[in-house]
């Protein structure tokens, strides 16, 4: 059994538990660091795609994990933000400023859509990112004097205090510049749910009777909220069309926004390390699924033929298995090993036990 005795009150709200979490934390940073020599280029381009997706990941997480605002439309922010980073650029604005005002403006789109769509609820809010998600395909399409149409376009060389980096020609730098803007925006995150703000949106989530009644704005929180969801959305996508290279209005349908839903359900709901854990199940599985064909055609004499619609159908059961069995995701789960392992042998299954998050009657009309 081990507990762990507070002695002072900024440790409620420090961002780890104690010595022993930061340490992981360091451990697994430095890890990250190392990862271009301890990795070939393969599976270094495949743990980039990972941190673009986690990226998306805690940008969908503010508005639906921690503000309660489902949403099917965040592919429509990617594409904003991918095609904002590029046009910026071939106008001739350095990447070190074209990149945060990609973001930018995309949450400034993201909070003037919030605002139509602020008494919209459940499966209504989901319906009208999912109808904002099919029209911005169409948009591209058109505006093809900026966005290339149906052609797309490619992504130039990144020019970062001097030095070029390219998806290709210099992975391991790529790499890195992922990684610091996962970092960068993992510690905003953070920092965000200890401020006034981030509580806000959790008020917001559980109950906006009671949130209202507390003195928070609910309409002005969900404005912010979706703005911000955006941004960070609008950055995940402008990484997403550098690690591509090239890209059109195809490479972000609808289908992204399902599966950036699906992935942070997985991880778990509400909690900025269920967006890693999701982003992992979703950058690995095509992988581990192409891997696992080449196995079993190998072991039983069969062939290793695609098979139309194999990875969609094995994420979807993996989704129905979590909802079912385990509704807080991977994490969650870790949650409940850690726990078992801390309070043991004093550990209760009902400590877990799953309860209503809000009812009906507490949603605002």
């Amino acid at each position: 059994m081990r507990i762990v005795f507070k002695t002072d009150y900024m440790q409620d709200i420090r961002p780890w538990k104690d010595g022993q979490q930061l340490t992981l934390y360091l451990l697994l940073l430095a890890a990250a660091i190392a990862a271009p020599w301890l990795l070939d280029v393969f599976f270094l381009g495949e743990l980039t795609n990972v941190l673009i997706w986690a990226i998306a990941g805690l940008g969908l997480m503010v508005l639906t994990g921690h503000t309660g605002q489902a949403s099917l439309g965040h592919a429509a922010f990617l594409a904003a933000g991918c095609y904002a980073n590029i046009i910026l650029m071939e106008s001739g604005m350095p990447f070190m400023l074209a990149f945060p005002l990609a973001g930018i403006l995309t949450g400034f789109a993201g909070a003037i859509i919030a605002i139509p769509a602020l008494r919209l609820h459940g499966i209504y809010l989901a319906i009208f990112t999912l109808a904002l998600s099919i029209l911005v395909d169409d948009i591209i399409v058109l505006s093809d004097a900026w966005t290339g149409g149906v052609g797309g376009k490619f992504a130039p060389p990144v020019n970062v205090f001097g030095f070029e980096i390219e998806r290709w020609g210099t992975p391991g730098a790529f790499y890195w510049l992922v990684l610091g803007v996962a970092v960068i925006v993992t510690l905003g995150y953070v920092n965000l749910l200890r401020a006034p703000l981030g509580r806000a949106f959790i008020a917001v989530r559980d109950s906006e009777v009671s949130a209202q009644a507390m003195g928070v704005n609910v309409a002005r929180t969900k404005t912010i909220s979706f703005g911000l969801s955006c941004a960070v959305t609008g950055w995940a996508g402008a990484l997403m069309g550098l690690y591509a290279g090239a890209f059109n209005n195809e490479t972000f349908s609808v289908v992204i926004s399902i599966q950036l839903l699906m992935m942070i359900v997985i991880g778990g709901l509400g909690s900025i390390h269920g967006a890693y854990f999701g982003a992992i199940v979703i950058g690995f599985l095509p992988q581990f699924l192409s891997i696992a064909k080449e196995y079993v055609g190998a072991v039983f004499g069969g062939s290793s033929v695609a098979i139309p619609g194999l990875e969609f159908g094995i994420f979807g059961m993996i989704l129905i298995a979590f909802i079912l069995l385990e509704p807080m995701g991977i994490y969650g789960r870790w949650l409940k090993v850690r726990t078992w392992f801390e309070l043991f042998p004093f550990y209760r299954k009902d400590m877990f036990k799953r309860q209503k998050s809000y009812l009906k009657t507490e949603r605002l009309r």
